[in-house]
């Protein structure tokens, strides 16, 4: 997700937006996974929004590498998630 996020981000931050994504890349990454996965909020309303952020525009962009398909074996998409994997 970040990969998808970080370059466009990156290149229209300003300084205190910069500062935010720094403060949420470093949490310890089973609470940013539950964040950017949106299984849980962050208290703080600044990484709360950027959470969301990331969110939409990896949607809009087409999803994330936490979903995958191989249409040509057998149409399954699996869902990867902090809870585990399940094939829908």
């Amino acid at each position: 997700m970040l990969e998808r996020f970080a370059p466009e981000a990156l290149a229209h931050a300003s300084p205190q937006e910069l500062g935010v994504l720094e403060e949420l890349l470093a949490l310890p990454d089973p609470l940013l996974a539950g964040y950017l996965l949106g299984e849980n909020t962050p208290p703080e309303p600044r990484l709360a929004r950027l959470a969301g952020k990331i969110r939409t525009y990896v949607a809009m962009q087409g999803g994330s590498a936490l979903f995958s398909t191989d249409a040509e074996l057998s149409g399954e998409v699996t869902v990867y998630s902090a809870h585990g994997t399940a094939a829908l």
